[in-house]
């Protein structure tokens, strides 16, 4: 009966020992598992961590891209800018460079991110004020460059008008001038000799005539100056040549011409009788000699006598 008993204890005991076993590879695998468990979460949620940093960080670039393509468009409309303008924009550039040299640092954190996306909002609003500033510019230069056409085209109306009116003051000077020209209303020539006892007698025959006596009529001209004035007489002998004595030289519309002999009057506008005596160095020849007056650039009148 004892063995029996010792038998049936050694059992139990050992059903004891198979049960602690089992109750030891069950914790075991438990705490195994959790430790996998663990693990897993810790680095998928590592994982998921630097996925989410890795895309926050092409967001942020993207950001600073669209700016800065937003301060590249500004430069290719190469505008004449202020110089505050430009630090601002030399400024922004400088935070661009900097932002991006941080977005490229491998042990960027969270908190880094953060503050990166806080300087790039504040960015974008700087760049959209500049951006402002920029079209107010632009318009500004627009309105100053149309005002500056207006005026262009105001200057050339007005250089237009200017030159038309300097060439009608010039053409009604013209009028002016020779509707004041003095001009002879009769002219008469006459052959003269001079007797021994200093009287005078018209004479035609040239080699009897020691003197040419010109007498003229000047015609009243209500535009015509009183005051002296300087007649000069261009004499066309026989031949058809102009009788010059000396380097006598005179202007008619610009052109240089020879006169024979020049002689002052004393204008008065009342119609008055002038005589002037011409005699030739070597005397006279039978022919035709032709008188022509001309005062203050133009020609007074003309006459003619033959002497035979």
């Amino acid at each position: 009966m004892m063995n029996s008993e010792v038998v049936s204890n050694k059992k139990e005991d050992e059903k004891k020992r198979d049960s602690s076993k089992v109750y030891f590879f069950i914790i075991a695998i438990a705490a195994l598992l959790a430790t996998n468990i663990y693990f897993y979460v810790k680095f998928k949620t590592n994982g998921e961590k630097v996925y989410a940093l890795t895309v926050e960080k092409e967001n942020l670039q993207v950001q600073i891209d669209r700016i800065e393509a937003e301060l590249d468009k500004i430069d290719v409309e190469n505008i004449q800018l202020t110089p505050e303008m430009t630090v601002q924009k030399d400024d922004s550039r400088a935070e661009i460079a900097a932002l991006r040299k941080k977005l490229e640092n491998k042990s960027i954190t969270p908190k880094d991110i953060d503050d990166a996306q806080r300087k790039i909002n504040l960015l974008k609003k700087q760049v959209d004020n500049y951006r402002v500033d920029v079209q107010r510019l632009i318009q500004e230069n627009q309105i100053l460059s149309k005002q500056n056409s207006n005026l262009n085209e105001s200057v050339a109306e007005k250089n237009k008008q200017i030159t038309s009116l300097t060439t009608t003051n010039s053409e009604l000077k013209e009028k002016v001038t020779t509707a004041s020209a003095l001009k002879v209303s009769s002219i008469s020539i006459n052959g003269l000799e001079v007797k021994k006892n200093g009287k005078e007698s018209v004479e035609e025959r040239a080699k009897r005539v020691d003197k040419l006596k010109i007498n003229f009529t000047i015609a009243d001209n209500a535009l015509a100056k009183n005051g002296e004035r300087d007649i000069y007489i261009r004499i066309i002998d026989p031949q058809g040549n102009l009788v010059v004595q000396g380097d006598n030289i005179f202007f008619v519309h610009g052109e240089k011409l020879q006169y024979t002999f020049k002689h002052n009057i004393l204008f008065t506008n009342k119609g008055e009788d002038y005589i002037v005596y011409w005699a030739a160095e070597n005397g006279f020849t039978k022919g035709a000699y032709t008188v022509l007056l001309y005062e203050d650039n133009a020609i007074m009148g003309r006459s003619t006598v033959v002497l035979r």
